[in-house]
């Protein structure tokens, strides 16, 4: 158990890490398509044997989740399927003409909003349509996110045919109260059901997306939704935090901070929960995620290979992630670049043969080296700093207080996280943030960690 003197010391604002920089301090006056450009074919020369990743965004939703934190648009008008769904093929095909190949794909995950407002034969319209400008590896790792309201037999057996064997379906908690006023509502039967349809057709891997934090949230609400999620046994858990950023969220402002657990009553609602999780056999593989023995992730894990990137914990690396629709990114490993969030902008763009770019950034050798220690923290647990680097002082200055907390273990240049350390993984990385340390902001921009 966690002291509550750490909780509150280190229940602070900070970034969750899926990139570094982080997007706030991206820098977009260096940045300019072509120089994006150049660090894509870079990227795929250097990694066009291992393959790529794609990550597809579909934002349409039918009603809005009052908690989420996604780019969606909220309609019931399924006329918008089709001209989205063209405008990502028309937006993949620019890819393809940049790149001057036909790519070899490693990953695909079709993420929203809700993959699943889409029609099963939509889907297989943009699926192969991929294909046919892209080669898609016989091992690849094909997911989606799915609805658990409306993820129907038809959905499964499409998208397995086409290839998928990874779902995630978003649960957040079954308490009835916390369902009402986050306005996100599906019952443990509809979850048991495409569960075991999953399971019958083939997918071989199901994550189970759960929030801690949430208004009206109680004790008993994460133990009883925990129970029912241990009775179903999904190969990976996600048990995320709830991140309150109403200034950039205004559907978060359907409730108020007095309906959220705070500092110690939202810690212990995680311990709860991760230990649940742990007494019936589930692996803590990093920040926020928990896998059983025999999945690809925690094998990952304990291999050396868990890799981190804008779609979370992979279990595999791709130095090239490409991102299509509206606010997804891309990353060359050199550069970042990101969409535009309106669905009118991104299809005028497209219609016009612009690319739907709106911002991005050039990693400079500091920030490259940053992010490769960030990655170890976060996949690893552990890195190795440089003495010789200019940045050395600084990092093991501020994380002297992390090691007398008993979060790390400073061995001269090599750093350690340990058990404690696990449960402040973004507290730790934030001391090597060159980025946050030099741009101290006067405004809240990251949920806390707790």
């Amino acid at each position: 158990m966690i002291s509550s003197d750490l909780v509150k010391k280190y229940n602070v604002a900070a970034p969750r890490y899926t990139s570094y920089p982080t997007v706030p301090y991206w820098n977009n006056d260096h940045w300019d398509q072509q120089k994006w450009f150049n660090t894509l074919r870079r990227s795929y020369k250097e990694s066009s044997a291992n393959g790529i990743s794609l990550y597809i965004h579909l934002p349409f939703c039918e009603n809005l989740c009052t908690y989420c934190g996604c780019t969606t648009r909220i309609t019931k008008n399924h006329k918008v399927e089709e001209p989205y769904i063209d405008a990502i093929l028309a937006e993949w095909r620019m890819y393809n003409r940049v790149l001057g190949g036909k790519p070899r794909i490693r990953e695909i995950h079709l993420g929203g909003g809700t993959p699943t407002f889409f029609s099963p034969e939509n889907l297989q319209r943009l699926i192969y349509g991929i294909s046919q400008n892209a080669l898609i590896l016989p091992d690849a790792d094909l997911s989606f996110e799915g609805h658990p309201a409306n993820t129907t037999q038809a959905h499964l057996q499409t998208l397995y045919n086409c290839g998928f064997r990874r779902l995630s379906l978003g649960i957040q908690d079954f308490d009835p109260l916390v369902q009402e006023i986050i306005n996100r509502k599906q019952s443990v039967q509809q979850v048991r059901e495409v569960t075991e349809a999953a399971r019958e057709i083939g997918y071989t891997s199901i994550n189970y997306d759960l929030i801690y934090g949430l208004p009206l949230q109680k004790l008993s609400s994460v133990n009883n939704t925990i129970a029912e999620v241990l009775r179903l046994r999904p190969e990976r858990i996600a048990y995320y935090s709830y991140a309150h950023v109403p200034w950039l969220k205004p559907g978060q402002r359907s409730f108020t901070e007095a309906d959220l657990p705070v500092d110690e009553e939202k810690r212990n609602l995680y311990e709860l929960g991760r230990n649940m999780l742990l007494a019936a056999g589930y692996q803590d593989i990093g920040m926020d995620h928990f896998s059983l023995q025999g999945d690809n992730l925690l094998t990952a894990s304990r291999s050396g290979k868990l890799h981190r990137n804008f779609m979370g914990y992979t279990h595999q690396y791709t130095k090239l992630s490409i991102g299509l629709g509206i606010s997804s990114i891309g990353d060359s490993w050199y550069a970042f670049a990101q969409n535009v969030k309106s669905v009118e902008t991104y299809l005028r763009d497209i219609s016009e043969g612009r690319f739907p770019l709106v911002k991005g950034h050039i990693l400079t050798p500091e920030d490259l080296t940053i992010r490769r220690i960030i990655l170890d923290i976060m996949c690893l647990g552990k890195t190795t700093l440089s003495a010789n680097d200019p940045l050395y002082p600084g990092f093991v200055s501020r994380l002297r207080p992390l090691e007398k907390d008993g979060l790390v273990y400073i061995n001269d240049a090599r750093i350690i996280v340990t058990e404690t350390g696990r449960s402040f993984l973004r507290n730790i990385c934030m001391c090597f943030d060159q980025k946050l340390v030099s741009n101290v902001s006067t405004t809240q921009i990251f949920s806390t960690t707790v």
